[in-house]
């Protein structure tokens, strides 16, 4: 894998992302479509999830292999009321997502090829490779934004 490229990929993820959760308007925020979130939701989620992801890759990196990466049940923290996915305003939530993603995009481009290979273990997934967190988080917004023009418009 290109460590240039792989960067690359990852800043273009992050930035379609925030292109669209910072393009929703207020009106369309709330509106999903069947059985996804809404444009709130995703971008709540995509915080707190970046905000694991960024955990997770300083892990990986400086900590023992094999050392323990940590799951969380998503869905349960976006029906925990006190973590407003339903209502919470999005500012903080946009800022977050920015401000972790543009972290790990400063450590990803110190990466050699050979640091892909430091694995931990997944408490739900296994072992688990910087290689693996970088496809995964690589992906991870274009999840999210797909989701978010879905849920403004009203469709699955």
């Amino acid at each position: 894998m290109d460590m240039k490229e792989a960067a690359a990929a990852y800043e273009a993820g992050t930035q379609y992302f925030l292109n669209l959760a910072r393009a929703v308007t207020p009106d369309l925020m709330d509106v999903h479509a069947e059985n996804e979130w809404s444009a709130r939701q995703c971008i709540h989620h995509m915080a707190d999830s970046e905000a694991q992801s960024y955990a997770r890759l300083r892990r990986l990196i400086a900590e023992p292999e094999g050392s323990i990466i940590q799951g969380y049940d998503e869905g349960a923290w976006a029906n925990e009321p006190k973590l407003a996915y339903a209502d919470g305003p999005v500012a903080n939530s946009i800022a977050v997502v920015a401000a972790v993603r543009a972290a790990s995009l400063e450590l990803i481009k110190r990466l050699e090829e050979s640091d892909l290979e430091k694995f931990g273990e997944h408490t739900e997934a296994g072992k688990y490779t910087v290689a693996r967190w970088l496809d995964s988080y690589t992906k991870h917004p274009y999840d999210h934004g797909d989701q978010m023009v879905r849920a403004t418009k009203g469709q699955a």
